[in-house]
């Protein structure tokens, strides 16, 4: 399994929490209180609803709504806000080294381990001038851009990329990357960052990663892995040769670190349509040319489909597509129920 790039460290100077602390402290205590609720600006990171906090105070969600917007107005003109410039500066410097546009998320999960620090990071950003966000839709996530211009851009260059996507199709990392700088050649190049990139590209809901590292449709069951068809489906097209239903069993364990029961496995295997069987517990996948059916059938489509064809050659198309010995072979061509031989030593269906 190849080994994806180390992503890029991106550490705050200043302490978020210490931040927070000091632009709430010029609210009153219920106002401080509120907004603690509805960020989940606490050691739990557990966020109040509007019900909640109004439940607590004997007033309606409405009347907290107020409150909630007075104080994120108030901490926006209060002196605090102008001392604790440099901290906003510097986290408007570190989304725009992102990618200036970032899913909510990868932004948070990028700054923070501990929910409680992402927390106090969300609040900066919900007050912070110039932070925008974008509420998640049918095709992107909950997103925070500081450029309007470049995020229509990316938004629509995404849109673009998902058309021109089959609806099964997987596409390794490298060149889902190079289509998608093909819709984005208006783009400043110090954003033609593969890192950046593939952040821009984990915007959409529409397009996924696999658990390989492939990209393509999300919807598609070769991105969003369900289970040991899905995950047996990748192992043997990563392999790229038929496979023992055993080794499938063992490879998903060390791959994608699922536990694989080997009768399991087997079964599904048998199940989907996209397996076919090509020997003694061997496995290949249909898109690979195989046919299913045992071995006489698999001499039936090969004959209607060449023509008449010398035993030679009826042998080396059949092993082609099945790992058997070749006297198996012979013994279901030389059936005179199923097969015929003409004059020219050519045998053809009967």
């Amino acid at each position: 399994m190849k080994k994806e790039a180390k992503s890029k460290v991106f550490v705050l100077t200043f302490n978020p929490k210490q931040v927070v602390k000091r632009l709430l402290s010029s609210l009153p205590p219920r106002a401080q209180d509120v907004i603690a609720g509805r960020f989940g600006l606490n050691q739990t990171g557990d966020e109040m609803t509007l019900e909640a906090i109004g439940k607590k105070y004997g007033i309606t969600r409405e009347r907290v709504r107020q409150i909630e917007n007075y104080a994120i107005n108030h901490v926006r003109r209060a002196e605090a806000y102008e001392k604790e410039k440099p901290a906003f500066e510097e986290l408007k410097s570190t989304i725009q080294k992102m990618g200036s546009i970032i899913a909510e998320d990868d932004l948070l999960g990028a700054l923070a381990k501990d929910t409680s620090t992402k927390k106090n990071i969300h609040f900066l950003l919900v007050v912070g001038d110039d932070f925008n966000k974008i509420k998640e839709d049918t095709e992107f996530k909950h997103r925070w851009h500081i450029d309007k211009e470049l995020s229509e851009k990316i938004h629509e260059a995404l849109s673009k990329l998902y058309t021109k996507l089959g609806d099964d199709e997987i596409i390794p990392e490298s060149e889902i990357i190079s289509s998608f700088l093909e819709h984005l050649k208006d783009v400043s190049q110090e954003y033609k960052d593969d890192e950046i990139l593939t952040r821009w590209l984990s915007l959409s809901k529409s397009i996924g990663k696999n658990p390989l590292g492939e990209w393509g449709k999300s919807h598609s069951s070769n991105i969003k892995t369900k289970g040991v068809r899905d995950y047996a489906y990748l192992i043997l097209r990563r392999h790229g040769s038929p496979i023992h239903f055993r080794e499938v069993a063992k490879l998903i364990g060390e791959v994608f670190k699922k536990k694989a029961h080997v009768a399991t496995t087997h079964n599904e295997l048998i199940k989907d349509p996209r397996f076919v069987l090509v020997g003694r517990g061997l496995y290949a996948l249909k898109e690979w040319g195989y046919e299913t059916g045992v071995v006489r059938d698999v001499i039936k489509e090969i004959l209607k489909r060449d023509g008449a064809l010398p035993k030679e050659k009826v042998l080396e198309k059949v092993l082609k597509e099945r790992y058997v010995k070749a006297n198996t072979v012979m013994v279901n061509l030389q059936n005179p129920k199923y097969f015929k031989k003409n004059k020219q030593g050519m045998y053809t269906v009967a």
